[in-house]
């Protein structure tokens, strides 16, 4: 190496999640990842249960079983939805490269992504739910990858977008793509109930965990088939719903008593 080659390469300025690949950017996006899927990340998530507070107090839930089977239901309807619209956010900010605000912009994009989800989301608890969660992760992420395409997506949505397009979003600018952006929200889609539900019911976190690993094969599944999406248009994307967890969510709302947000 040249005297010159060494002063260039000492001086070089390190890449940000949208530049060219360096040597350690797959470390450096796996570190991304675990970050955005610890569950002490501080997106606001512990303060949540996913349903399941209100789950156990109108349908009884008392056990293990209980909790995985609704586990299961949530992986396939919200977690499928949430795994997809964070995939396509991921992907959108990728596609254009960080544009700048105007018609081709990921802002614009990712506005659009979220009027998707409003719509697919017909609780209004629920809605506002995941919007304060989405504002929540922007403003950490905004704080640990700043980027202006995260900075638009605030301007542009002052509620907060909401939690999967936020994510999406938040992810690309750390480096991730989508499968990996797909897999933390379907992970999520079930440790915040599962954390809950210990909080909650006081069950064995042992058998807790146990249950989450018998879930690998379906949250692989969801996040696979979700970034295989990922650059489908936003109308194409999956609407599955649970509609009595959307009227659960409603009454949970109302309560003046209760342990979790949402």
């Amino acid at each position: 190496m040249t005297a010159s080659t060494a002063t260039r390469a000492s001086t070089a300025t390190a890449p940000t999640g949208l530049d060219s690949p360096s040597p350690g950017a797959a470390a450096d996006s796996f570190a991304a990842l675990l970050l955005l899927a610890d569950g002490r990340f501080p997106a606001g998530a512990h303060a949540h249960s996913g349903g399941l507070e209100a789950v156990v107090a109108l349908e009884g839930m008392r056990d293990v079983t209980g909790m995985e089977a609704f586990l299961r239901g949530r992986v396939a309807t919200a977690g499928r939805v949430a795994a997809a619209f964070a995939a396509a956010g991921c992907a959108a900010v990728h596609s254009c490269g960080g544009a700048q605000a105007g018609s081709g912009s990921a802002a614009s994009v990712l506005r659009v992504l979220d009027d998707e989800l409003e719509a697919r989301t017909p609780s209004p608890a629920l809605r506002a739910a995941s919007r304060r969660l989405g504002r929540q992760l922007l403003r950490c992420g905004l704080r640990v990858w700043p980027h202006s395409t995260l900075d638009e997506l605030a301007a542009a949505a002052p509620r907060g977008p909401h939690q999967p397009v936020a994510l999406g979003a938040v992810a690309a600018v750390a480096g991730l793509e989508p499968q990996a952006v797909a897999w933390a929200a379907v992970h999520d889609s079930v440790m915040v109930p599962a954390t809950a539900a210990v909080r909650l019911l006081g069950l064995d976190p042992y058998s807790v965990y146990a249950v989450l690993a018998r879930l690998g094969d379906q949250l692989d599944a969801v996040a696979t088939a979700a970034a295989a999406q990922a650059h489908d248009a936003p109308a194409d994307l999956p609407a599955w719903g649970a509609p009595l967890l959307d009227v659960s969510a409603e009454l949970h709302a109302t309560w003046e008593v209760r342990l979790f947000a949402s």
